[in-house]
């Protein structure tokens, strides 16, 4: 097996999916195949779907991780309710705090429903209302700060430390990277002939969780990150050999686009990327409307990164033949 930064090993994995147990979806794969489904398709004892590919844009055979039909909306969820279920009953009594752009604050929100913590979530000005109330209905206290993430993680990380909360961070925590791996362990259950994944990317805890468990399981695999043009904070800082601040944020998907990741996800990436390619806000309104038009499901800009990214031919494969896309999140906006 290869050896991961900062002792990640098949264990912690497995142990995160353990702890979440049933309170996170073992979420639908979808196999899509161009042409027509052949005797005995549809929906298998692995409870994979199976259905026509309905563009010739996509290679022959591929793959959707449907984490948009997970609890709260995406896959944040499991990240955030593995490092809630870790705190201590005096932590949860004192309550937690976290800043999202919206699907990590609804996860922690759910996180803290769950064990009855009292829970903050710090919201951008720019998040769409819909989701703020949303966090709201899960019973937590939303404050707006600044117009980005990382203006938000400021004034949360102020406020944890000023009335000793637990701040729950979206991507840089060892328990929150182990619950989002837990996905990769769900693909290779139903699906073990896949040979590539592609990995949204806002911070990196999606692509540290997910590629790092997938190269524990399947060392040969190519994993491709995705991320906005207009937010292009990992491929920046690979370019770099060192995590960078941009200087400003031009997307309309919110939920990818922290100005800086973090040492900790970066290290991850770093050892588990082949690449990351740059999606543009079009193309990932294009693939929002072909995953509704053609497998009835409705995502946000971030939740179509990843099929963007194969639609247009931006993933480059390199002989992979069965690849998976994660569809990280459900949602309306831009479109």
């Amino acid at each position: 097996m290869p050896k991961l930064p900062h002792g990640l090993d098949l264990a912690t994995f497995q142990s995160a999916r353990e702890r979440l147990g049933r309170r996170v979806v073992d979420t639908p794969l979808l196999h899509l195949r161009s042409g027509v489904v052949a005797p005995g398709g549809g929906v298998d004892d692995r409870a994979v779907v199976t259905t026509p590919a309905l563009d010739d844009r996509l290679p022959h055979d591929v793959w959707l991780k449907l984490e948009c039909l997970q609890v709260t909306g995406s896959f944040k969820a499991r990240g955030a309710l593995n490092r809630v279920l870790s705190l201590s009953p005096e932590e949860v009594k004192r309550g937690i705090v976290t800043a999202s752009g919206g699907n990590h604050g609804l996860a922690v929100a759910y996180a803290g429903r769950a064990v009855g913590a009292p829970t903050t979530v710090y919201l951008p000005r720019l998040t769409p209302e819909t989701k703020a109330k949303r966090v709201a209905r899960w019973g937590a206290e939303v404050v707006r700060a600044g117009d980005v993430w990382d203006d938000a993680h400021a004034e949360a990380l102020a406020r944890a430390e000023r009335d000793g909360l637990t701040y729950v961070h979206p991507f840089a925590d060892p328990e929150v990277v182990a619950g989002q791996g837990t996905i990769a362990l769900e693909i290779f259950d139903r699906a073990p002939d896949v040979d590539a994944l592609i990995i949204a990317i806002g911070g990196g805890g999606l692509m540290a969780g997910v590629g790092a468990a997938a190269r524990l399981l399947r060392p040969s695999i190519r994993v491709i990150g995705v991320e906005p043009v207009g937010a292009p904070t990992l491929h920046a800082s690979l370019a770099a050999g060192e995590v960078v601040e941009l200087p400003a944020i031009a997307t309309s998907a919110g939920t990818l686009a922290p100005r800086r990741s973090d040492p900790y996800t970066f290290e991850i990436v770093r050892a588990v990327a082949d690449e990351i390619v740059l999606v543009t806000d079009d193309e990932m309104r294009a693939a929002a409307r072909y995953l509704l038009d053609n497998v009835g499901v409705g995502v946000e800009l971030s939740g179509a990164a990843a099929v963007a990214a194969l639609l247009e031919g931006k993933a480059r494969l390199a002989g992979a033949k069965r690849p998976c896309a994660l569809v990280c999140g459900t949602g309306t906006d831009g479109r």
